[in-house]
């Protein structure tokens, strides 16, 4: 995969990651989720569920990773922990099928974690599919534990389980000069 460029993603972006979105549901869930869950998810619900993270006045950051040829192969969305505003707070990551192995899951999940830590944050949470074992295995791999919490979402009604992952320093400017030294 050639490099690929990380920016803030726009409401004109909302087609193309719902296209991403619903292709990483069909193949990366597959023997992960139900068949009528995956069948479930169309086009006109994948929007939807894009539309509350890109639209007006929402509380969350998104950014997508673009190849070279401008196509949208990778998309993250953070903010604060609904349950405990101290937190960040991962909602989704999601990367291309065809572009999976080439580090670009891990350079959208630093550029949430690093936006945690300067904004002060000591913690960061995500929900992920329990029966995803690669999923798990991948954020086990970038410094994400288990908690004890579980959870069912009506919307897919399949069993969660929380990571959590510490956040170093406060991400105060002095902070990280010091801790440079």
């Amino acid at each position: 995969m050639s490099v690929v460029l990380v920016r803030p993603a726009g409401e004109d972006d909302l087609e193309a990651i719902a296209e991403l979105f619903l292709t990483v549901w069909r193949t990366s869930y597959r023997g992960v989720l139900p068949p009528q869950l995956l069948e479930g998810m169309d086009a006109a619900a994948s929007r939807r569920l894009w539309r509350r993270s890109l639209g007006p006045g929402v509380a969350r950051t998104v950014r997508v990773a673009v190849d070279a040829n401008g196509c949208i192969v990778g998309v993250v969305t953070w903010g604060r922990d609904p349950d405990d505003p101290d937190s960040g707070h991962v909602y989704s990551l999601y990367v291309h099928p065809e572009a999976q192995g080439h580090s670009i899951g891990a350079r959208l999940l630093a550029e949430a974690v690093a936006s945690f830590e300067t904004e002060g944050l000591r913690r960061a949470t995500l929900w992920v599919f329990e029966a995803n074992a690669s999923a798990r295995g991948f954020y086990a791999r970038c410094g994400w534990e288990p908690t004890n919490d579980r959870r069912v979402e009506p919307e897919f009604g399949e069993p969660e389980i929380q990571l959590r992952r510490a956040i170093g320093g406060t991400g105060r400017p002095s902070d990280r000069r010091a801790s440079a030294r």
